[in-house]
């Protein structure tokens, strides 16, 4: 069994909002195309329009040159029969046709097309799923706002810009959420734009509005006093301004009648909000996540580098690869992972993501207090399932994985386990190893990172990645921690093998030292 995950980027990379999230690359690629159905609607409903103008214009046209004539002779006019025959036609049945003609509603293609269209359309709880993708992006590639904003990302190839209402947008998420540092930055950006004088449906009173809140939470009075009045030179009648400007000027007044004996930072912590904490979410090891997945951090030294090496690996002498061994490469030494080259075709990939396709699912994670699978906000790929038996390609690659690694393939996981204990059901023992495939590759991000050792693996399309998971003693080796870094630019393809301990007591006998 072979489990393919997708993880998609900016979109979306990557995070959060409800299970139904646009997280899958054949999704997102879905709403370009409902899109454009519904522009190729909307253009056919302004030439209706505009060839019911005409037909109008012509008819005014038309009525103009016969007026102005009739008009300058009125008596003589009406005074030739066919003239009075043709006023009395077009007063009582033309208008009435104009009238009709005027009436006519030329929408109601595109309404019907675009009624029939927004239930594939993403909601609310997608839009703010995707506005936090964007944030943890920042975060997690040390973005500034300036950057992301003129799309200045590396490897993009159709490069894209916010608006100042696009980052006013954002930053409103980032405050709804009380990430007030996100708040600032993003209101900040919105205004920069406004004062280089992009034209706006948003103005600089309602950026400041959150700006100056934003800065007052994160205890900078100052500053949010100074925003403050900025606003109220725009706006002087602004009720929540004028409010905030007193109790502002109140707690500044406060802070220097404080006796001198109190320390400055028992003052701030009585009279100023604290600044905000980590989220919630938070995991210690975050910072040396985000380093590795920006390519900081990694502890691989000159001396340890000389002692990686290529080579042609036969599998132990194993016929399929006598005369036409793999291509190996030396990633890490310990614990050690081993990249093999040109290990799968595009062809097989092709076939592998068509059958993985139709049943990609939302990924889970265990939740330690309830002890069940969930959703999580940081982990929005999507995965699925699929046996060797339901396809010869598959059954192909699984072989190759044996041949490679020596290890038996028959104990790995066939079945997604959707329960806590899916391994007690399998009876095969623990994750002995793991390896990857990339199948795609990856403009920027999309790293396997390894905080305990400071290593990063990146992407490479057709290349796969073999490590262990438990010491030949069957303890666990926690080095081989890992984790998927967000996709910035474009999307990733990946696929695990998880090879488990039964069935390999041969293959790779039990050691006496527990850390061998």
């Amino acid at each position: 069994m072979i489990w393919y995950i997708l993880i998609i980027g900016i979109l979306l990379p990557q995070s959060l909002a409800h299970p139904g999230f646009f997280t899958s690359i054949g999704q997102m690629t879905d709403l370009i195309h409902t899109e454009k159905d519904l522009v190729t609607s909307l253009k056919d409903y302004i030439k209706a329009e505009e060839d019911k103008l005409e037909q109008i214009k012509k008819w005014a046209e038309k009525l103009d040159r016969l007026t102005s004539t009739a008009t300058k002779d009125p008596e003589g006019f009406v005074g030739h029969p066919v003239n009075a025959f043709k006023l009395m036609k077009r007063l009582n049945t033309e208008w009435s046709e104009l009238e009709n003609l005027v009436l006519k509603d030329m929408s109601d293609g595109f309404i019907s097309n675009l009624t029939i269209q927004r239930q594939y359309f993403p909601n609310d709880e997608d839009q703010v799923g995707a506005a936090k993708a964007l944030l943890r992006l920042q975060d997690t590639y040390n973005l500034d706002t300036d950057t992301i904003s003129k799309g200045n990302l590396p490897g993009v190839k159709h490069k894209s810009f916010l608006t100042a209402e696009d980052c006013f947008e954002l930053g409103k998420v980032a405050y709804t959420e009380a990430d007030y540092y996100h708040t600032e930055l993003w209101m900040e950006q919105a205004l920069r734009q406004l004062d280089e004088g992009e034209i706006s449906t948003i103005d600089k009173v309602s950026v400041l509005d959150y700006l100056s809140y934003a800065v007052y939470q994160q205890g900078d009075l100052d500053k949010a006093l100074l925003l403050t009045k900025k606003l109220l030179e725009l706006d002087p009648e602004h009720q929540r301004a004028n409010g905030n400007l007193k109790y502002f000027e109140y707690i500044m007044a406060k802070e220097k009648d404080v006796n001198k004996s109190a320390s400055d930072d028992q003052s701030d912590q009585k009279t100023t909000p604290k600044k905000k904490g980590v989220a919630v979410d938070y995991l210690p090891e975050r910072q040396k996540y985000e380093m590795l997945c920006r390519g900081e951090g990694i502890k691989m030294t000159p001396r340890r580098q000389k002692k990686l090496f290529c080579r042609y690996h036969d599998g132990n002498r194993n016929p399929k690869f006598i005369l036409a061994p793999a291509k190996q490469e030396d990633e890490w030494d310990k614990p050690r992972i081993i990249r093999f080259h040109d290990i799968i075709s595009d062809a097989e990939i092709e076939i592998v993501k068509d059958l993985a396709k139709p049943r990609l699912s939302r990924a889970t994670v265990h939740d330690p207090e309830t002890g069940k699978l969930t959703t999580a906000q940081y982990r929005v790929s999507k995965s699925a399932w699929l046996s060797g038996y339901e396809n010869p390609v598959v059954s192909r690659i699984n072989m190759r994985i044996q041949d490679l690694t020596g290890l038996d393939v028959s104990t790995a996981e066939e079945l997604q386990k959707d329960e806590p204990d899916a391994f007690k059901e399998l009876g095969t023992g623990n994750r002995i190893a793991t390896w990857l495939f990339y199948m795609s590759d990856v403009s920027a991000g999309g790293a396997t990172v390894f905080p305990e050792v400071g290593a990063s693996v990146w992407p490479k399309k057709g290349t796969a990645v073999f490590w262990y998971n438990l010491f030949a003693s069957g303890e666990g080796d926690y080095s081989t921690r890992h984790a998927a870094c967000p996709v910035l630019v474009g999307n990733k393809w990946v696929s695990n093998k998880w090879l488990h301990e039964r069935g390999q007591e041969f293959r790779r006998p039990c050691t006496l030292s527990e850390l061998e």
